[in-house]
């Protein structure tokens, strides 16, 4: 197991997505979402153990997964080269870094934060999250983030540090299979660079 000071553990983490998957779940909603725009690459903000990543990859898109925490990137990693031995063509990579503080030397037809990420970010450093997606958004290309907004961090308050990247809200969910958002615990939110 990798040592890791904030506490995850990516193998417990993918042994329950794993069985979550062996019951019948459908864990791939946020790479169908991301797949119906048609991208050629996607940055995977805060990527975990790959599992959008991974699906996305899978379907021909050139894919950079991202995670601050080691021992979910050790596992992504471990499922990539098994994928990569099954695909050859694959273009996968994972990055580990701060999202803050990432700087990949270009940009993305989508950056997609799966999973709640700003809500496991530390409270007042959103903005720096949000700010460093943004740059990795090419002129054309979009943000989409979908997460709990009972979690202390609000809508409002995303599009404002959205806005602040040069991003404009285009589209709003309340779920990945496009649920109409009328309100309500959670919104995956679609913003565009002009």
């Amino acid at each position: 197991m990798v040592s890791n000071p904030d506490g995850f553990d990516g193998e417990a983490y993918q042994e329950r997505l794993d069985a979550m998957a062996d019951a019948g779940a459908d864990l791939h909603g946020e790479a169908r979402f991301v797949m119906a725009y048609m991208p050629e690459s996607v940055l995977d903000a805060g990527c975990g153990t790959g599992r959008v990543a991974l699906e996305l990859a899978r379907a021909g898109v050139y894919v950079i997964g991202v995670d601050r925490d080691a021992s979910m990137l050790a596992v992504a990693r471990r499922l990539a080269h098994d994928l990569v031995a099954e695909l050859p063509a694959v273009r996968l990579e994972f990055v580990e870094s701060d999202l803050a503080e990432l700087e990949v030397g270009g940009t993305f037809d989508v950056v997609v934060m799966a999973g709640n990420v700003p809500l496991f970010t530390p409270s007042g450093t959103e903005r720096s999250l949000v700010a460093g997606a943004a740059r990795h958004v090419r002129r054309g290309g979009l943000l989409i983030a979908g997460f709990q907004l009972d979690g202390g961090y609000s809508l409002e308050l995303y599009d404002l540090h959205c806005a602040a990247g040069g991003l404009e809200v285009v589209d709003r969910y309340a779920s990945w299979d496009r649920q109409v958002f009328a309100g309500g615990q959670y919104a995956v939110s679609v913003h565009r660079r002009p």
